[in-house]
């Protein structure tokens, strides 16, 4: 993978061709889109699949595993789990009034 810095183009990274916001490389729900074509045409498989190829599921938790090597985090008021942005995020949404 290359530590080239990514900068979004002002065009969905899907292959869409629409125009996403300021700073955003996909339109709102894309990036799942995207993600999901990858895993169709390159593992041809979905995230099921791949969760239960690396022992992950129900019993052997993917976000726990985040947490525990991926510097993930979990959020400090409720069971939310995301990358440290994500969770700053989270928080001011849905713990800060």
């Amino acid at each position: 993978m290359s530590d080239e810095r990514l900068l979004p183009t002002g065009t969905c990274w899907c292959g869409c061709g629409a125009e996403t916001g300021i700073g955003s490389f996909f339109a709102r729900g894309h990036d799942k889109t995207a993600e999901a074509a990858l895993l169709a045409v390159r593992y041809e498989s979905s995230v099921a699949r791949l969760l239960d190829h690396h022992g992950f599921g129900p019993k052997n938790s993917v976000l726990d595993a985040a947490v525990a090597e991926g510097g993930w985090e979990v959020c400090p008021y409720c069971e939310y789990t995301g990358a440290p942005l994500s969770i700053r995020n989270h928080t001011r949404k849905h713990h800060e009034k």
